[in-house]
Formats: structure tokens, sequence, C-alpha cells
């Protein structure tokens, strides 16, 4: 039998799953941000939405990627393959980052946002949130800025493969 057609479908449907969502995360984020009381409840959203379906997904896009390497016996160290070499090392990166970065800084500013902070003193306007939550939110938005090119650039030399 001939797994390549199946694998290549598994491969390109799990794409389709695992990354259609990081794309909605700017939209997420920014409605959380215009109504601060659901903020905590947008990031838990982003999250969960992070740890349950993008980066599982993500783990079985390099298990079908590596077995339709060996199903086809593609050979990585060929020259017209550098673009898929390119993708792979991009692919890893990414996944790192958004696991050992990306989602540990999400998962402190779901912490940080847990409890509302106390109400200010008589007389006083509320201060606003903390500097450490704000710097942490710029980290994780360039985080994702970052993350969402290297997708696009993934996605960019598995479709179009140049040099083949």
């Amino acid at each position: 039998m001939n797994w390549f057609p199946w694998l290549l479908w598994l491969h390109i449907f799990g794409a389709i799953i695992a990354c259609g969502p990081i794309f909605t995360f700017p939209l997420i984020a920014s409605m959380g941000a215009k109504e601060p009381m659901y903020a905590n409840f947008a990031t838990r959203i982003s999250e969960r939405i992070s740890h349950g379906i993008t980066i599982p997904l993500a783990v079985v896009q390099g298990i079908t990627g590596l077995a339709l390497l060996w199903v086809s016996g593609r050979d990585l160290t060929a020259s017209t393959n550098y673009w898929l070499d390119v993708a792979i090392v991009l692919y890893v990166v990414a996944l790192g980052f958004s696991y050992f970065v990306q989602a540990r800084r999400v998962g402190t500013i779901v912490e940080m946002t847990m409890t509302p902070p106390p109400p200010p003193p008589p007389g006083q306007a509320p201060s606003g949130p903390p500097p450490a939550l704000m710097a942490l939110i710029s980290q994780v938005r360039r985080g994702g800025m970052f993350l969402t090119a290297l997708i696009v650039t993934i996605i960019f030399l598995m479709v179009i493969k140049p040099g083949v």
C-alpha cells in the first residue's frame, strides 16, 4: 500500500488545524485589552488553544513530516532540497520557542492576572496594570509576531518549494 498520499493528507490537514488558530490570537488579545475585566479570560483561551490544539498538532506535524521523508525516500542532503532543510530548522526553532519561551510567558501573565488589583485608596485614580505585566505582555506580543513570521515562512517554503 502506498502510504504517501495518506501521510501527506494528514500532514496538510494537521497544518491547517494547528496553524489556523494562531491567526486569531491577536484578535483575542485586542478584545481582552479593550475590556480589561476579561483580559485574564482572553489570555486563558489563547493559552488553552495553544496547549490543546496548536502545540500538540505541531508535534504531529513533525511526526508526519518524518514519516513522509521516510516513505518518499527524499534525500535531505540533495541541493534541490535546501528549502526543506530550512523549513525543518525553522520548525524546530518555532516549536522550541513556542513551548519553552512563549508558553511560559503566557502562563505567567495568566498567574499575574488571576486576581484583580486592590482598589486604590479613596481619592486616588487607579494606577493601571503593573509595569512588569505590561513588559511581559509586550514580550508575548513580539514573540507572537516572531512565531507568525516563522510559520508563514515555513508554509511558504512547503508550498512553493523554491529550487524544485
